[in-house]
């Protein structure tokens, strides 16, 4: 038996009931959702069983929460991509119980029973231990949308932007890619511009290490252009729609942009302007299907050079399972910001 020096005997003693978080769609269409007790047979079939420390609240969660975010297929069940915990069963011979682990991305908390749940049951493919350095509290301050950060920030190292070639903007500043996105480039020397529309935002972002923080209004232009002013070096956008084409719009020759998300739409009305008479390359940034061999080479950067961020006063805010339906709800208004974790 491999057991975590702070890991108690009892918390590998499989469970006769516990607690998750469920969604549940009634005659009309609409989701009910409430806390209520599970037994391990109501658990997916899979190799690893483990118990939940740690997960995080994302974007896509709160979709999942939603009737209308085309996230879950199928009712009843249990959301949340991420989660950290002590592997308490295991068929898996790379896992045994006591080890400390994590996950994110793949069909966990889309199409498998996910995260927001005191144990669950997942496939060892799936699976990557904690790094040296990390604890489980933040390797879910990072989640997905540390991984979807790493992923971005290196896309740009790789393509060549050095700190010294100017600014670099950051979309949807405030949310969990984009505060983690801010940090990690700003520890890097980059000099961030950190775009929101969230003035009450602005503390947080610059307590994280950007340069200016600017409001969404401020720069986005009053009509589509194909070519605008160039003002980025390089840019990291998880919002898409027309805030990505005005990115593209005034991109500096040779730059860069790293996209993951669709906050603002999933349709990218621009022209082949600012990629064949400036140069610029737009990459797509995918953290659901990375390789394994990626993921455990950027969570171990992540332990290694960027735990300090999880611990910016103000910047976690922590929570329990019955919070997670005004949490997901301010989501999808906008009202969130910084990173959400739920304690269990």
């Amino acid at each position: 038996m491999v057991t975590n020096e702070n890991t108690p005997q009892e918390e590998l003693t499989l469970p006769t009931s516990f607690q998750a978080f469920v969604l549940k769609q009634n005659a009309e269409g609409s989701i009910e959702a409430a806390v209520q007790t599970m037994t391990l047979d109501d658990l997916p079939e899979a190799d690893v069983t483990i118990k939940v420390h740690y997960s995080s609240v994302n974007y896509k969660d709160a979709l999942a929460c939603s009737p209308g975010g085309n996230i879950v297929k199928q009712y009843p069940f249990v959301p949340g991509i991420d989660a950290s915990g002590v592997v308490v069963h295991s068929k898996d011979e790379r896992f045994q119980p006591g080890q400390a682990v994590l996950l994110t991305g793949y069909e966990f908390g889309v199409t498998h029973f996910g995260g927001f749940s005191e144990y669950i049951r997942v496939p060892g493919d799936w699976l990557l231990p904690i790094p040296k350095g990390l604890s489980k509290r933040d390797a879910m301050v990072f989640g997905t949308a540390g991984l979807t950060a790493a992923l971005s920030v290196e896309r740009l190292e790789k393509h060549g932007i050095a700190p010294s070639d100017g600014k670099i903007l950051v979309t949807g500043a405030s949310g969990g890619v984009g505060s983690l996105a801010v940090a990690m480039l700003s520890t890097l020397g980059y000099s961030v511009t950190a775009a929101t529309g969230k003035k009450d935002a602005e503390a947080m972002l610059l307590a994280l290490g950007a340069k200016e923080v600017i409001s969404r209004e401020s720069w986005l232009p009053d009509r589509p252009r194909s070519l605008d002013r160039q003002k980025w070096t390089a840019a990291v956008d998880v919002c898409g729609g027309d805030i990505l084409a005005a990115v593209l719009a005034s991109l500096r020759y040779g730059g860069a942009v790293a996209a993951s998300g669709m906050t603002n739409g999933g349709t990218l009305p621009t022209t082949v302007y600012p990629f064949i008479l400036r140069g610029i390359t737009l990459y797509g940034v995918d953290s659901v299907y990375a390789p394994q061999e990626t993921r455990m080479q950027i969570w171990t950067r992540m332990a290694r050079q960027w735990t300090e961020i999880v611990q910016l006063d103000g910047f976690v805010h922590t929570y329990s399972l019955s919070d997670i339906p005004a949490l997901t709800s301010g989501m999808l208004q906008g009202q969130s910001f910084g990173r959400a974790i739920i304690k269990y």
